[in-house]
């Protein structure tokens, strides 16, 4: 066995789902900057300026760092723009910079041999390095694949020597919408056919004798994405390898979408101990990336610290942790469970209850000329009141819930549920015929209140947790509901107190986004449940952050996980140098003519390198193809090149009016 290798067992992910526990890979070198083994997770982003202006990519680079970058990713499309890291490299040194740098290489394997020599890590996607990728479906006998397996070979293998003799690390990072023509065709478009496209170039690399490696599986689909993180570790570990993780979600898109797909991929992962080194993909300026991916670095940090000084066990009903495959709730009365999407519940209980116009917060306008309400594609389905009372109409689709005291109290029920705790739902002489929501932990399973629960149609458990780690506490309940044999709905509900986005990392988020932890802590603790479809609902409970955020934000987590479509989905690339147009600006105006089109995926890319493969599963595709030049997919498919950006979206909409598929915005 090759130094610097540990004895793992193959087919688990991860050290234990029940506890925090880092997953130990090799160490790594880049530069003066090791990763993976016992360092710390590492923070890492790209410049978006052109490689050839050497101080303004210097410049953008110190801001990168000062922003908490330990690695520094440049675009080299050409042996010019590999040549000139030299450049960059040494204007950074003279200035103190020591970062180091990474090149990223698309279909350009002599540019990579040239940045090989000159810098401290080169990133090869094998689905464009030595392969090909014109969408053709190709029957491969064994001996064919085989042959082309032989030709890559000898493609990649000049690359992997020149890094053995500079000592210059390696990134294979495979992109979901970037597999190549072989792998599609024997694997299709699948979490496998990413993972054998990087074990197919890290065996290449052992067998010449080359460790220095860091993978990645990325995508713009959070779930697909996180299947082939797990089944990458199973498959290396099933091969004696324990090569660092580079995470990411790959074209998150800006804002608060942006950085809710990200937590949802990369904090699901987290969770488990995975991940040696974090990218966030915006687009945003590179240097806002870096305190995001802290935000969601640190909070495992913190974990650890607080896993070794409150020691705690998670309840475990069976041998198996965790759910031992999907858990199937069935429906109750139309309103939650079975296949309907997932509910959302909001608290307004602490709101001004005499204002009709308070419901605008969670999706319901008040009309006060026609005394009605107007639902949005994001109305929530539940309001909590606790114990307070309207002194207004409620809009009749709007489910509302009260602590079971108050419910009680009340004469008139229709569209009013109570929520009880274990005991009181024990122990009331009335139940709602028609929904009764229970709140309950993982932990009170083993109680005697547990085993005294009635379990009539109507119920549905509120899932509450207090656990450090949270998010694997609630999961277990699931894998404890299989074991007992229970299929009712189950609802998730988390609490966040002001002093958890406080402390010693408080201060991490642009003071300009209060919003960003509650975004990525909710994201990533629910996110991680519902990409493995567990959760009929989310409660999002942050007393501390505004009721419209908390709207807003529950529906694009359902978003990215993909299992409620409330509005538009934009898969757009953070910007590099190769880039031909302003991302952020394009991003901005397509957005703001097309964010009515619910369900509808568009994909906006800044150059060929991030169009028809990386954004795989977009309906249409914004595609820069030249200075002033656009490209319009539908799909995969080139419906119209070279299209002035004067006149590109025009083209596009009206595209999508042919296709039947656009609607008018509601004014």
């Amino acid at each position: 066995m090759e130094a610097n290798k540990t004895h793992i067992l193959p087919g688990v992910y991860c050290n234990s789902k029940l506890e925090y526990t880092r997953f130990k890979t090799r160490e790594v070198k880049i530069g003066d900057i090791p990763m993976g083994g016992d360092n710390p997770i590492r923070i890492q982003s790209m410049t978006t300026v052109d490689t050839m202006d050497t101080i303004g990519s210097v410049e953008q680079t110190i801001r990168m760092v000062d922003a908490g970058c330990s690695y520094v990713r440049i675009t080299a499309p050409s042996i010019k723009e590999a040549e000139n890291l030299a450049n960059i490299k040494k204007e950074l040194r003279s200035r103190g910079y020591q970062v180091p740098l990474v090149a990223d290489i698309h279909f350009t394997p002599n540019a990579a041999e040239v940045a090989a020599r000159l810098i401290e890590k080169v990133r090869i996607n094998p689905g464009n390095y030595a392969d090909k990728k014109k969408f053709d479906q190709i029957d491969y006998t064994d001996l064919a694949y085989q042959a082309e397996l032989d030709r890559i070979y000898k493609k990649f293998a000049p690359l992997v020597n020149i890094c053995k003799e500079y000592g210059t690390a390696m990134r294979i990072g495979t992109n979901h919408g970037s597999l190549s023509d072989r792998i599609m065709s024997r694997y299709g478009d699948t979490p496998e056919g990413m993972v054998e496209s990087a074990m197919e170039f890290i065996r290449i690399c052992e067998d010449l004798s080359y460790y220095n490696l860091v993978v990645s599986m990325k995508s713009s689909n959070p779930q697909v994405m996180v299947q082939a993180y797990r089944l990458l570790v199973e498959r290396m570990q099933a091969e004696n390898m324990n090569y660092p993780l580079h995470l990411g979600v790959t074209e998150a898109g800006d804002g608060e979408d942006g950085r809710i797909k990200s937590a949802v991929g990369i904090g699901t992962l987290l969770e488990d101990g995975l991940g040696d080194t974090v990218r966030v993909s915006l687009t945003e300026e590179p240097e806002k990336e870096a305190p995001v991916a802290i935000a969601l670095v640190n909070r495992y940090s913190q974990r650890k610290i607080s896993s070794e000084n409150r020691k705690e066990s998670i309840l475990l009903l069976q041998e198996q942790q965790g759910p031992t495959a999907a858990y199937h709730a069935k429906e109750v009365n139309t309103f939650v469970g079975g296949a309907l999407v997932p509910r959302v519940i909001v608290d307004i209980s602490h709101r001004n209850l005499k204002d009709p116009f308070v419901l605008s917060d969670v999706g319901y306008k008040y009309d006060a000329l026609n005394d009605k309400y107007h639902m949005g594609e994001q109305s929530v389905d539940f309001v909590f009141l606790g114990d307070s009372l309207p002194s207004f109409t409620m809009p009749g689709n709007l489910k509302q819930l009260y602590n079971y005291a108050t419910w009680a109290t009340l004469i008139h029920k229709a569209n009013i549920h109570p929520v009880f705790t274990l005991a009181e739902f024990n122990a009331a002489a009335t139940k709602d015929p028609v929904l009764n929501l229970v709140r309950i932990s993982n932990d009170q399973l083993a109680t005697e209140d547990f085993n005294n629960l009635q379990l009539i149609p109507s119920v549905v458990f509120l899932l509450e947790t207090d656990h450090v780690h949270g998010m694997a506490d609630q999961r277990q309940f699931f894998g404890n509901l299989q074991e007992l044999g229970i299929d009712h709905p189950v609802i998730l509900r988390r609490t966040y107190k002001k002093e958890d986005f406080s402390g010693p990392l408080g201060d991490i988020m642009n003071p300009e986004e209060p919003i960003s932890k509650i975004q990525l802590y909710a994201a990533t603790d629910l996110g991680a449940l519902l990409v493995d479809g567990l959760g009929s609902g989310i409660w999002i409970d942050s007393p501390a952050t505004a009721t419209d955020k908390l709207t807003s934000i529950s529906f694009g987590i359902l978003q990215a996980t993909r299992s409620r479509i409330s509005k538009t989905e934009y898969i757009s690339c953070p910007s590099c140098g190769r880039t031909l147009f302003d991302l952020q600006d394009t991003t901005q105006m397509i957005r703001s003519r097309t964010n009515h089109l619910k369900g509808l995926k568009i994909g906006i890319m800044g150059c060929i390198v991030n169009g028809p493969g990386e954004m795989a599963d977009a309906d249409y595709g914004y595609v820069g193809a030249g200075p002033d030049k656009i490209t319009l997919y539908r799909g995969k498919e080139v419906v119209k090149k070279n299209v002035s950006s004067v006149n590109a979206l025009d083209e596009l909409i009206d595209i999508i009016k042919t296709d039947g598929r656009w609607i008018e915005a509601d004014l």
